[in-house]
């Protein structure tokens, strides 16, 4: 399957699994209501966030939309002209999603649903939900990838010379470094 199509698959299952969990925890829990699912390392906790990661920024609504925005065009752009290969393009694919299952909070309620709370005793992560994880796993995702794997080899996130952004068409061999 072509990268870009399993990406926007990807994105586009996350942002229906946040907009549904999210809707289903407004639907069926108050609001600062905690339900423990797995003791209390992983718990369900309703609150609204109205500013960005780790609650900075509050009530900075418009600004954060913009800011949203901003990112998915990028994203977009980067995804459709750059990402030549499933290891790039499906993490761009899931921030994607995460961005616009945000996004879509921000705009219509001026605030964002979190719900997944995880840690042990006192020690607690802040409050996130689908959208965020997505996120944070393709930005860990893609940080190995470019850093580490294939793409420091051969070129996972370049544009073509024909200024059109990379195929599926693994480019031309490394050349050999005299030993």
């Amino acid at each position: 399957m072509n990268a870009r199509i399993a990406a926007l698959i990807a994105g586009a299952l996350v942002l229906v699994l946040d907009v549904v969990t999210k809707q289903w925890v407004t639907d069926t829990y108050p609001l600062y209501s905690t339900r423990e699912l797995l003791g209390d390392g992983l718990r369900l906790t309703h609150i609204h966030n109205a500013g960005a990661a780790f609650g900075l920024f509050q009530g900075s609504r418009w600004p954060l939309v913009s800011i949203s925005v901003i990112a998915v065009l990028a994203v977009s752009y980067l995804l459709f002209t750059r990402a030549r290969r499933h290891s790039v393009a499906l993490p761009l694919g899931l921030i994607l999603g995460g961005a616009l299952g945000n996004l879509i909070d921000r705009i219509r309620l001026g605030r964002v649903v979190d719900f997944l709370d995880i840690g042990y005793g006192d020690w607690r992560w802040p409050v996130f939900n689908v959208a965020d994880a997505a996120v944070t796993v393709a930005v860990i995702w893609l940080a190995v990838v470019l850093v580490f794997g294939e793409g420091k080899k051969r070129g996972d996130l370049e544009s073509s010379s024909d200024g059109r952004g990379g195929g599926d068409a693994p480019g031309p061999p490394p050349a050999a470094t005299p030993s």
